[in-house]
Parts: C-alpha cells; structure tokens; sequence
C-alpha cells in the first residue's frame, strides 16, 4: 500500500476509522448522482494575506513542498523525463496568458495519475501519469492545464467562496439562532463548491488547448488523454465519466467532447506536433507501478518486504496497490475487497478492533476467534442495502491488519474470503527480493498487437493494458519498425 489514487508503508500510513469507511465506499462506487445545479460566481471576499491558500487539499506554501512530495512517495529519479518536463513547461509559459508567472516542475514517484498546481507556480506530475501518456504533446496538454489553473487565480478564487460560505453558515446559526438554516446553508455551500471547481476546471482545460496551440503542440492531445485516462480508469473497475455528485472533475465524457471541440476551432486533426520520438525516449526504463520498497502486485499476489507480509487473492481479482489500502475487484465488479494496516490499542480485542473501525451494524452471529495461520484473528458480517460485507482482524507481531471483502446485494463472500484470509501470513525480507518493473521502448516486428502484449509484466488483461498504455484502441494494427511502450522486468 502506497494518490486521483501511493503505497502504505512500514512508517504506518493507515487507513482506519472514518477514513477507511470512506475508501470503501468509493471502492463501491455508491455516490453518483445528478450535477446540475445553478452557475456559482466568484466570491467578492477579500482573504487575509496570511490565510493558507489552496488548490484542491493542498496548502501552496513553500514549506508544504518537502511534506507533499513525501506524501508521493518523494521525487522521481528520472533525469531524462524531469528534462523533458521542464522544456515542456518552457515552451508553454512563452505561448500562455502569462508569460512572466515562474514555474517548477516536480516528477513524484507515485504510480497514480495525477498533476496539480499550487498557486505560486509549482507544477506537480506523477511518473504514472507520464506512463499513460504517449508522446510530449499529451504530457503537455496535462501541464498547460495545470498552469491554467494558476494563471486564473483558481485557487484564490475557491478559498474566498469557502470562507463567504462558511461565514454565511455561521452568521445564520449563531448570531442570528437558526442552527438548522445554518445547516442547510452549510449543505447547499458544499454543492456550491463543487460546482464552481467543476466549472474552474472546465475553464482550465479551454485555457489549456488554446496554449497547448500556441506553443505549437498538437491540440487534439487534450482530448486523447482525457481517453486514455478514462480507458485506464477503467480496467480498474471504476469509472470516470460518473464522477460523484460533489466531485471537483467534470466527467471525462464530458470534459473530452468539450476539449475536442475546442482544439476543432483551432484547425483539423493533424495540426501542431506531437514530439513522440522525443517523448519515448525519455520514458524508456522509467519505472512502472508500485515501488518495491512500498509493497507491489505480482499477478494475484500482494507482498511487502517491509512489513514483512504477504497474501494472495482469488482468482478473477484485480489489485491495486493505493497510498492507503491495497483494493481490488473482479472485473464485472461484483466483488471488491480491501486490506489496511490499522491502529489498535494496548489490550484491545479484536473484536474490539473491528468494531472501532466500522460504523455500520454487524450480525451478531458473524462473529467468530480463530487463528489464521497461527495469528489470532476476529472474524464479522455485516450487512448493508447493496453489499454484504466480510471483515477480518488478524494481529502478526505488534501489527493488525484488517480485511475486507464485498458482494454485491445478498451474496455473501464467505468462500472467497476465507480462502483470502487464509493466505495471509508473514515473510522473510531478506528471502523476497521485488524488482521494479519499468517501462521499455520496443519495435514492432509485425501488426499484431498480441506479440507485444504477451511480452507485458502484468497480473492481468495485457492487450488491453498494452493498447491503453500506447493509446491504441482494439483491432489497431501496429506498424513494424515503429517504437511502442510495453512493461518490463
């Protein structure tokens, strides 16, 4: 376990309580609703000099920096894609609205996808999302909408319209003893909010292509990775074009038609460069997935040398390794499962464990103590609307791991998460040596993607994998002599 989604690691990065209720409600996917709602307006509020300024969660003050990048799993070393990144970044500043805002750039080794700017001009991108891309124009459509966001004062804007509402909400229930218009004020705020950051990024994305253009870049980039990130999203089993209902993103759908349309205003496919010769051979031998050290997916199996654990899934999981909590589902997404350290406190049972990280009620003859390859554990149900849950604490040294698995509606998982359960047991560091996987630039020796994608090091779908990661669709036809992207050991 290891960030939009990292790994968990041995410092004890743990997801328990509230926290992990609400990964696993993600994990479900049980919050898409409807986004319409009325257009919400910059608030006039001037912010104190010394307020903490924001974009999305972070803080943009300069001594945040170390702390955020840490939070990444530190900065990416990968000299020849932090040089890419930062001509990028030089060439767009020249064609953007504001050509004397300052930037850096920072490559965080994370496999997740995922860029933000703060406001003072720190750009930050994963080295998962340069894997997705496939050539510098896309790279570039990523960070001229992050600079975007800059140049519109975005952030500003988002924290003035948070301290009107919450200072709105307030006034209501305190001074004027209206506790419940204050909560509703407080409700509606919050749907505000959402919509003026969709809104923002919308914005963000036409400033985007029009500077993506200018800079001489391809600005049809925009709309293919919006769709690779999409067709990456899912073979995760999720989806991004249903975003939750307070998402800060617009859908993806919705956000590739509008970008499409705005590149087709600037000229017809074809227009700009792509720099994809360029683009390969930075990437080539950059690493891939999960860093070793942090714990890593090896087919269905999870290890973390670290911890000094390990376990296996059943077959037709699919696990993700995330900055909290190892996840996985099958892929009709019937099943999802979840695995987290968890914090316990001196004398506490496990039942106790469970019941303390849970807030939904449990069946009471779900309850079950056992060993669990000679490691106490407590066993529970728990029964929801639309799933049925399995949980499982189990103490290994001064560690206790939690385990989660659910189905969907009244199937109970039992089966499959006693096998699960079962295969969780601890391992020699010094006998698990992971390597890391990479990526490497190959050529094409005929037309068939398959060639290629047998040769992936991944747990599952490798032609589907293969042809997200190059930005094919399925029949492509590959061309010989032509350089692709495939992961390696």
């Amino acid at each position: 376990m290891g960030g939009i989604t990292g790994q968990f690691r041995s410092t004890g990065r743990r997801l328990g309580g509230v926290a992990a209720l609400c990964a696993l409600a993600g994990l479900l996917g049980a919050c898409v609703a409807d986004q319409t709602g009325a257009t919400v307006q910059p608030a006039v509020v001037r912010v104190p000099a010394e307020a903490p300024r924001t974009t999305g969660r972070e803080r943009a003050a300069d001594s945040d920096h170390l702390k955020l990048v840490a939070s990444f799993g530190g900065e990416a070393r990968a000299p020849g894609v932090t040089r890419m990144l930062t001509e990028v970044t030089d060439r767009l500043v020249k064609a953007s609205d504001r050509p004397d805002q300052a930037y850096a750039v920072t490559l965080l080794d994370s496999p997740v996808v995922n860029a933000f700017a703060l406001p003072n001009g720190r750009l930050y991108v994963t080295r998962g999302l340069v894997a997705l891309a496939s050539d510098t124009s896309e790279v570039a459509a990523v960070l001229a909408h992050e600079m975007a966001h800059v140049t519109l004062n975005h952030a500003t804007a988002r924290s003035e319209l948070e301290l009107r509402s919450a200072l709105v909400s307030r006034v209501v229930a305190d001074v004027l003893n209206d506790p419940d218009t204050g909560a509703q004020l407080q409700s509606q705020s919050r749907f505000a909010l959402a919509r003026f950051s969709r809104e923002q990024e919308l914005e963000a994305d036409a400033t985007g292509v029009r500077t993506l253009a200018k800079a001489g870049f391809d600005p049809f980039a925009a709309g293919r990775f919006l769709a690779a990130l999409n067709r990456s999203t899912g073979l995760k089993g999720g989806s991004a074009a249903a975003p939750d209902m307070l998402a800060t993103h617009p859908g993806t759908a919705e956000r590739i038609t509008l970008v499409t349309r705005a590149a087709r205003r600037i000229g017809a496919p074809g227009i700009g460069t792509d720099d994809r010769a360029s683009y390969l051979a930075a990437v080539d031998g950059l690493a891939y997935g999960d860093n070793p050290r942090d714990g890593a997916v090896r087919g269905h199996r999870f290890i973390h040398p670290g911890l000094g654990i390990a376990f296996e899934v059943p077959e037709g999981f699919a696990l993700e390794n995330t900055r909290s909590a190892v996840l996985g589902t099958t892929q009709d997404g019937s099943r999802r499962l979840l695995f987290d350290q968890i914090d316990a406190k001196e004398g506490q049972t496990l039942d106790a464990v469970l019941k303390a990280s849970w807030n939904d009620a449990f069946d009471p003859a779900g309850f079950e103590s056992r060993e669990v390859a000679g490691h106490p554990a407590a066993f529970a149900l728990s029964r929801g609307k639309d799933w049925t849950f399995r949980l499982a604490a189990i103490r290994i040294g001064d560690s206790t791991y939690r385990m989660i698995m659910a189905g969907k509606g009244a199937a109970d998982p039992d089966a499959a998460f006693r096998h699960w359960t079962a295969t969780l047991a601890p391992v020699s560091p010094d006998a698990v040596v992971l390597r890391p996987l990479r990526l490497q630039v190959v050529q094409a020796t005929s037309p068939g993607a398959e060639d290629l994608a047998r040769r992936m090091a991944v747990p599952d779908r490798a032609l589907d994998r293969f042809l997200v990661l190059n930005g094919l669709e399925r029949g492509a036809q590959l061309v010989p002599g032509r350089s692709y992207k495939i992961v390696a050991e």
